[in-house]
């Protein structure tokens, strides 16, 4: 299976990037994994909503041009359906088992995403109410995906 975290921005912190890069080395023995960032547009501090509006379109034109026809999308948002770390692993799991061998994970820019990209996402998924910086919401997602299929392959891990 080929799972990838595709996202508006660059990660600027080491920290951060070594995190996923952690995770990204646990996950070879599972998966392919990628991560794919698009370049964000800045937001002015007094941006209005049709300007904001504007720059969620931008950034996701650049996203929908990473996404191919055969790809599951997950977009993360806020108003996304919540799961478990062991129901979403069997979610994940039953996505493997119908042919589905390429799963994005798309997480916008700091306006969010695009309507374009939410109509394209076959789900939209939520990890808290909370806001978390698009940073720190990878290494979550990357530590989420190797936990997922830890449970999958009834590894010890997540309890």
């Amino acid at each position: 299976m080929k799972i990838t975290v595709l996202c508006a921005g660059k990660i600027k912190e080491k920290f951060y990037r070594d995190a996923i890069a952690e995770y990204a080395k646990r996950l070879s023995r599972f998966c392919t994994f990628a991560v794919i960032e698009v370049a964000d547009e800045n937001t002015p501090q007094a941006a209005g909503a049709a300007e904001e509006e504007a720059i969620r379109c931008t950034e996701g034109k650049r996203l929908l041009a990473h996404i191919r026809p055969d790809d599951y999308v997950t977009a993360l948002a806020i108003g996304g359906k919540r799961w478990d770390s062991e129901a979403y692993s069997h979610h994940l799991s039953d996505l493997m088992l119908h042919g589905r061998s390429s799963v994005t994970f798309v997480i916008g820019g700091s306006l969010g995403l695009s309507e374009e990209v939410l109509s394209r996402a076959d789900e939209k998924l939520s990890f808290s109410a909370f806001t978390f910086p698009h940073q720190l919401m990878r290494v979550i997602l990357a530590e989420q995906i190797y936990r997922w299929f830890k449970i999958m392959n009834h590894e010890p891990y997540h309890k």
